[in-house]
């Protein structure tokens, strides 16, 4: 269970994402700034801590070895998963960004036969595709219908373009950060700790957020001095904290899909701390009734993959009678 309430609390800062992106798109700050300036100030932050911990010699050997497969997932990850996001934020609030995020906890079980796990047979070791594990999916898809539950409400008050711009981007990235973390575990194969994979990936991105930097520059100017503060709290709280911390549990779950994605799952309850912070920083009223019924839902599925998980656990523990 530690590898689900390390998820859990990583959830929390994540949700600092959601609030503060809705925040800065309605002062009128470019979603280019949100996305890149977050990245920006995770650097000096993970570079410390790699440092401290002797770890960066053995990151940038790591870099060198595989480029070109490092860059590519690093982008998946954090690219393909953060510009949506904070694209997204000017056509649908916090809460319902994050409510539909949920979509990444089934798109983690539907990855699952991309992946192989070696395993041990009286002909030695042979590598054996994974396959979606069925009670996690079955119990991923009452989440997805909490996911519908929440957006029937905003789908009836606003046209369908509005409702694409908010909902499909947060699809690309909801695919994107499971696929991309899956991918980078595989190809690093526990040679880098959780730290040194995050300052690796978000070194490879940053030909990314710097172009998309030069580009905001040319065409909405320097950002404001409140976007940059709130970027560099998205940083601290959303990039290093939080990322780092739902990397370990991942780490920690990495040969198990029926707990992999009962991590992934964990990140439901963001949706919480999310409508929260939007009614206390925003101003935001409460959802309406079908709303909170789906946002309930959501966090029944997330509390039964984390049942399924500790009763797999023990289940796996007890001795073979034979």
């Amino acid at each position: 269970m530690r590898e689900i309430w390390i998820g859990v609390l990583s959830s929390v800062f994540f949700a600092v994402t959601f609030v503060l992106n809705r925040s800065m798109e309605l002062s009128g700050g470019s979603w280019l700034w949100s996305a890149s300036l977050r990245y920006f100030f995770m650097v000096p932050f993970l570079i410390a801590i790699v440092a401290m911990r002797k770890g960066l010699r053995v990151t940038f050997h790591e870099m060198k070895e595989k480029p070109v497969p490092f860059f590519m997932w690093s982008n998946v990850a954090f690219v393909l998963f953060y510009a949506p996001i904070t694209y997204a934020a000017a056509f649908s609030p916090g809460w319902l960004l994050a409510g539909t995020w949920q979509l990444t906890i089934i798109a983690g079980v539907l990855l699952a036969p991309l992946f192989t796990i070696v395993v041990k047979t009286a002909n030695g070791e042979k590598k054996v595709r994974q396959k979606i594990p069925v009670a996690s999916l079955g119990i991923t898809l009452i989440i997805f219908l909490g996911v519908i539950l929440i957006q029937i409400p905003h789908a009836q008050s606003v046209e369908l373009r509005i409702l694409m711009l908010g909902i499909l981007p947060v699809i690309i990235a909801a695919f994107s950060y499971p696929l991309g973390n899956r991918k980078m575990m595989a190809l690093l194969g526990g040679r880098l700790d959780t730290f040194q994979r995050v300052l690796g990936m978000t070194l490879m991105t940053l030909p990314v957020w710097i172009s998309l930097s030069v580009y905001a520059l040319l065409t909405v100017g320097l950002p404001s001095s409140s976007q940059l503060i709130q970027t560099f709290i998205v940083g601290v709280s959303s990039g290093v904290i939080a990322t780092t911390l739902f990397f370990m549990a991942t780490d920690l779950a990495k040969d198990h899909q029926g707990k992999l994605a009962a991590v992934e799952a964990t990140q439901s309850i963001q949706l919480i701390f999310v409508m929260l912070g939007e009614m206390l920083l925003l101003g935001m009223g409460l959802p309406g009734t079908l709303s909170l019924a789906g946002i309930f839902v959501i966090i029944v599925g997330m509390a039964l993959h984390s049942y399924h998980t500790a009763v797999g656990k023990k289940s796996q523990m007890k001795p073979v009678v034979e």
